[in-house]
């Protein structure tokens, strides 16, 4: 019985390994890869005929993890795995982001890759090997594909850079990778950073990259064994007609170029004047032509619009609107602009703008995360949001689009670790894209740096991003881009983000498009990158230098601290009836959580005002720090019971004493409940000790003045 064919290799001293006919045959390729006990099932199904009218390459990655994977039932009502998860998502950009550029522009056909974690060891991180297990798929298929690639994540941890290290081992790293190539060039990287220097990413960026080499050669020697991946599979997806091209880029090549050289900033006018020329080479065309001709006018112009640009900006060194290729756009920011957030502030860029809002609260707001690899909670959020109309569009929105996910993670990942490390709040940033040409997400991190200094958050410094692009033709003559448009984006060889402060890089996120990209460029391009990004940080300071000593006036109050494990039950009480008490009283709300490497308790109180945080502070640190009772030192209490020989009164917290009837006022009191009742404030001060009872005995008789004598 044929069980199909397994093979190994070692990576960073770790053995992978890949098996292939064994599962889910049916599928036009599939593998199962496993590193320690994490395994993925990657399968790849290609339609046979492209659907008619194809315009686009329909490729769709889907990555999902099992809960059974890691032994666990799912949360929620219905006990089984929904919509993807935010992380789910991510990695499925990752991969996609890798693969698509692979795929001819000519290949049409339905395409899907699925990966799904099938079994996880909680030390071996699944994403770091699913474009793997993807290219591995395809490989062993007969889709077309100009593979293989793989993907990798690099960490440095004590100095040491170390591919796809353990969950446990990536808790010490200060930079962490992914990054995804082939054979020849590193197609996509995208990592957060602790403040490195450029040199630094290039460094991690080639260590990568040679163990990605070695995972590309290991599949084409797997696919080799597998007779049915040779030959691939023939197609024929995009007609073409060589007289229409020709005719096309006669008519319109000088004239996109005339446009490219006005140099003209509105997205909106070259827009227009681009799709006038289109219409002037349709009107060539009677209509009857048109029906045949017009799919294959519109994509040749399309190319020679691209053609013309590309090379105006080569050659004559001009861009679209006008700039130098290291100049920035214009920038204009504003904070404090609405006035019942937490913080908020507006970054404009050219024709891109984001206003972003800060809301600030306490531990019961945190983002509860139950996924098959990870559970706990996250204190600090940041959600962008891409509506429509911010590119002039309509269209339904239908829930966060994968896009909106991996813009807000770039930024995320752009601005935490420039939190204060003793943070107590829960932190949440909404970025609101109200216009769009060009690096949202970059927008996105500078309105975030300043409406978290206009909140009064003490970051460590402010952050700014930049996003960079590559044009190069096939003689190796290249433009580095600063702070590209949109259409440059489309255009270009290279999209690269990058994010930092003064002292370094706190993230980046990059796709190349090109073929052979030499580590000279992508050092030049860091390096022009940092300019821009410094310049932009100077706007920024010049808004707002540092971060507000003072919260905003509805801004809630946050005060966290550690009391002794011992005082954790006095708190909370029997029942929480303790804990729940002070909230009543005090407004405050109060949570308690157990330090699980010291055993302390942890206690944060949020409250809307100083009075109530003053209030709620010390009648917990009462209860945890309980202060001593002294004799002869005046205190005020509450009344806890009336009796008839006297009342009872809290002199602190888990502490009573009596004032005894005779004790309570100068003059005589026939019934104790005419004068006192339960909740009542009493000054009063401590008399004495009984010996035998350690009750202590109280008086508000000698804080009140004696009353005059009467002669009579």
């Amino acid at each position: 019985m044929d069980i199909g064919i397994k093979k190994s290799i070692t990576i960073g001293g770790k053995e992978i390994t890949v098996e292939t006919g064994k599962m889910a045959k049916q599928a036009d390729g599939s593998v199962v890869l496993q590193m320690g006990d994490t395994m993925l099932l990657a399968t790849v199904v290609s339609a046979a005929e492209a659907k008619e009218g194809m315009n686009f390459f329909p490729l769709t990655v889907d990555y999902r993890e099992k809960f059974a994977a890691a032994g666990r039932i799912p949360g929620g009502f219905l006990r089984r795995e929904a919509r993807p998860t935010d992380m789910e998502i991510l990695v499925m950009r990752l991969v996609d982001r890798a693969l698509r550029p692979l795929f001819n522009d000519d290949y049409r056909s339905e395409t899907q890759v699925m990966i799904q974690l099938m079994s996880y060891d909680d030390e071996h991180l699944p994403d770091a090997l699913a474009g793997f297990a993807a290219s591995a798929a395809i490989a062993v298929s007969d889709i077309p594909f100009n593979g293989p690639m793989s993907e990798v994540r690099v960490a440095r941890i004590d100095g040491e850079f170390i591919v796809n290290p353990l969950r446990s081992e990536l808790e010490k790293a200060d930079m962490e990778i992914m990054m995804a190539g082939t054979l020849k060039d590193v197609v996509m990287i995208e990592g957060e950073m602790e403040f490195i220097q450029e040199a630094e990413l290039v460094e991690a960026i080639k260590v990568g990259h040679e163990a990605i080499k070695k995972q590309c050669q290991f599949q084409l020697d797997l696919a080799a064994e597998v007779p049915t991946a040779n030959p691939k599979r023939e197609y024929h997806h995009m007609d073409q007609d060589e007289e229409v091209a020709k005719q096309v880029h006669e008519y319109a090549f000088e004239k996109c170029k005339e446009i490219a050289r006005q140099g003209n900033p509105s997205k909106a006018e070259r827009t227009e004047a681009f799709e006038n020329i289109k219409e002037e080479m349709e009107s060539q065309y009677t209509e009857e032509e048109l029906e045949e001709v017009g799919e294959f006018v519109s994509r040749y112009i399309r190319d020679t619009m691209k053609e013309a640009i590309r090379e105006v900006m080569l050659q004559e060194k001009i861009r679209l609107d006008g700039r130098d290729f290291d100049e920035i756009r214009p920038i204009w920011s504003e904070v404090d602009y609405l006035p019942m957030t937490h913080g908020s502030a507006i970054f404009t860029r050219g024709e891109t703008q984001s206003l972003t809002t800060l809301t600030l609260g306490g531990k019961l707001q945190e983002q509860m995360i139950d996924a098959a690899t990870y559970q706990g909670t996250e204190n600090f959020m940041l959600h962008y949001n891409f509506p429509p109309f911010c590119t002039g569009e309509a269209y339904p929105i239908r829930g966060v689009s994968r896009r909106e996910v991996g813009h807000g993670n770039l930024a995320h990942r752009a601005l935490k670790n420039v939190l204060p490390e003793d943070n107590p709040y829960t932190i949440r940033l909404v970025s609101e894209i109200l216009e769009s040409n060009g690096s949202s997400s970059m927008a996105t991190v500078c309105a975030g740096t300043l409406a978290l200094m206009d909140g009064g958050i003490p970051i460590k410094a402010p952050v700014s991003g930049i996003a960079m692009g590559l044009v190069m033709n096939k003689e190796g003559k290249y433009a580095i881009l600063s702070d590209i448009l949109g259409d440059e984006d489309h255009l270009g060889d290279m999209d690269f983000k990058i994010t930092g402060t003064k002292e370094g890089i706190t993230a980046c996120q990059m796709d190349i498009k090109v073929d052979g990209l030499p580590y000279e460029v992508l050092i030049e391009a860091l390096e022009q990158a940092k300019e821009g990004r410094h310049h932009i940080l100077d706007k920024l300071s010049e808004t707002l230098p540092e971060p507000r000593k003072e919260l905003k006036p509805g801004a809630p109050r946050v005060e966290k601290f550690n009391v002794p494990n011992e005082a954790i039950g006095g708190i909370i009480g029997p029942g929480g009836k303790i804990i729940q008490q002070i909230q009543k009283d005090t407004g405050a709300t109060i949570t308690i959580d157990e330090d699980p490497d010291t055993g302390e308790g942890i206690v944060q109180i949020l409250a809307e005002g100083k009075e109530t945080m003053d209030a709620a502070n010390k009648a917990v640190r009462d209860i945890a720090f309980p202060p001593t009772v002294e004799e002869g030192v005046e205190y005020e209490g509450k009344v806890k019971s009336v009796q008839p020989y006297g009342v009872f009164v809290e002199i602190l917290p888990g502490t009573d004493g009596l004032i005894h009837v005779s004790e309570f006022a100068h003059e005589r009191i026939n019934k104790m409940d005419e004068v006192a009742k339960e909740g009542d404030m009493l000054k009063f001060k401590v008399i004495g000790q009984d010996p035998k009872s350690k009750k202590w005995k109280l008086s508000r008789k000698v804080l009140l003045p004696k009353p005059e004598k009467n002669d009579a």
